[in-house]
């Protein structure tokens, strides 16, 4: 076919078809598809184009004078935008402008060669991991920033004497960081499922083909090295009908914005006045339009609706794999992506949101420790310190300190009330004799920050133990943060081999057509 008739030729993408898509289909499919597509992984597109064609070329699948055209045409087009082409939404993807753009600019005979050894199937699947990917590693580093945050509090609170809660109601004293150093943990096996995720997401189906690979001889390991992936997706129909890797990065994140919203939840009661614990910053607070007074934790609030949001992607994403068939098919495979793909950067956003909330709140020491004190946490710890000083077997001592504690708050006192002849007279009631413990050690037992100094088991919140606890998390967090610096820095450099193998097919070749025209 002559160049100029073949350049005017029309490709396309519905030989199967007589009849164009109907306008129904177009508005609830194709568009809001494409617009995701464009938003979502425009430049993951170009970048499996750029690097699919530079491996045709290296396998001598496709003359690298026609791919050094392409490739011009595709660096020009990542360039500009999307916005170069002529999209009217009668196709149901982004690639099919794109080759339609491409075959206009060169013609079939040379535009049509992009797609050799390769479909959409594994195309799709190879933008969105590359999409899933960059969105998991922000989220990573935002939860880390999160988890920093947290671990320095820790430290700055270790004899910040709390109540610690059970049923809303208080258990035994603990101290803030204590508190946050759970939170902490909590986060830290957040970031490993999350971890997992991003590895199971980093591996190439590139070259699955439609599910079988291809009789071209091509090189998929190639491929996956210019896009900066770890590995290879191997079995090819695995590549494109199996979706597991957006399965466990929504399920990781349902996991960890559940437990979020439990610290927000938290926050949000302890700000109250009735607590009185912690203050939100004000940049973190919102007004009321009509009440003068009101001072809101919006902050907390949409953190935990965000929570909300990623359990709803997790049940859509699982809810369109369920019952269909593992092949690919587009509810199963294709479906899940957008609505995951936002709750990941909704959570992301809201992680900075969290961290901020809690980096900058006024944290009100001698509240928590007059609730510390009073709310008879350290009834516990009395009845250790009976059990200690006299022998009697711990249910006794029980049963003791209940009845005390019933019969100071029927009295209205406190739990700094109790003294060694109250000890003494629930004895006589209860047992016959009284026990004499010194009153040293009733003072002892009812102190909020003894009480702390005493668990020294552990996993407790001693502040000797918080201090080694907190800097082996130091370390290990370190650790966490450096593996994901380096994979950054790989993708950085599998970039960077992309860019450097595109610009020497295009160099070389435009130095050989120099040479044929006898210029330099």
């Amino acid at each position: 076919m002559p160049h100029d008739q073949a350049k005017e030729s029309v490709v396309s993408l519905r030989e199967r078809v007589k009849s164009p898509p109907a306008a129904s289909i177009v508005e609830s499919y194709f568009r809001p598809a494409i617009e995701a597509e464009i938003r979502l992984q425009f430049d993951a597109e170009m970048r499996i184009h750029l690097a699919h064609a530079v491996m045709l070329a290296e396998c001598g699948i496709v003359a690298e004078s026609e791919i050094a055209k392409i490739l011009k045409v595709l660096v020009e087009l990542r360039q500009t935008g999307a916005g170069s082409l002529n999209i009217d939404y009668t196709h149901e993807d982004l690639y099919s402008y794109t080759e339609k753009y491409i075959v206009e600019r060169l013609g079939p005979e040379t535009g049509g060669r992009l797609h050799t050894g390769r479909s959409r199937n594994d195309l799709h699947t190879t933008a969105w991991r590359l999409t899933l990917r960059a969105k998991l590693i922000n989220l990573l580093d935002n939860l880390n920033v999160l988890r920093q945050t947290l671990l320095h509090l820790a430290g700055e609170h270790t004899e910040t004497v709390m109540p610690g809660y059970t049923h809303t109601q208080h258990a035994q004293p603990i101290s803030l960081g204590y508190y946050l150093l759970a939170a902490f943990d909590l986060l830290s096996r957040d970031y490993r499922r999350l971890s997992a995720a991003l590895d199971c997401c980093d591996r190439s189906p590139l070259g699955s083909g439609a599910l079988s690979t291809t009789g071209f001889p091509i090189n998929r390991q190639r491929s996956a090295e210019f896009l900066g992936f770890s590995g290879l997706v191997e079995v090819a129909y695995d590549g494109v009908a199996i979706r597991d890797d957006l399965h466990e990065a929504v399920g990781a994140l349902a996991i960890m914005m559940t437990g979020i919203s439990r610290l927000a939840t938290d926050l949000q009661i302890w700000n109250t006045m009735e607590f009185g614990m912690i203050e939100l910053d004000d940049a973190y607070s919102s007004v009321s339009s009509i009440m003068p007074q009101k001072k809101n934790p919006q902050a907390l609030e949409h953190v935990k609706a965000v929570a909300a949001i990623s359990i709803g992607s997790a049940n859509t994403v699982f809810a369109s794999s369920k019952n269909t068939a593992l092949a690919d098919v587009n509810d199963g495979v294709s479906a899940g992506n957008v609505p995951a793909l936002d709750a990941i950067e909704r959570a992301t956003l809201a992680l900075a949101v969290m961290e901020g909330a809690i980096r900058t709140m006024n944290v009100r020491k001698e509240i928590m420790q007059r609730l510390a004190e009073i709310g008879f946490g350290t009834a516990t710890e009395l009845a250790d310190i009976i059990v200690r000083e006299t022998g009697i077997s711990f249910r006794m001592a029980h049963n003791l300190v209940g009845r005390m504690v019933r019969e100071a708050i029927e009295a209205g006192h406190t739990a700094m009330d109790l003294t060694t002849e109250q000890v003494d007279a629930a004895s006589q009631a209860l047992f016959g004799y009284p026990l004499k413990i010194p009153a040293s050690a009733i003072s002892r037992a009812l102190n909020p920050s003894e009480n702390l100094k005493s668990r020294t088991v552990t996993g407790g919140p001693a502040p000797e133990l918080m201090t080694a606890m907190i800097a082996e998390r130091q370390e290990k967090l370190r650790d966490a943060e450096h593996l994901v610096e380096q994979l950054k820095a790989q993708i950085r450099s599998a970039e960077t081999l992309l860019s450097a193998a595109v610009q020497d097919i295009i160099g070389k070749t435009t130095s050989h057509e120099r040479q044929a025209h006898g210029t330099t």
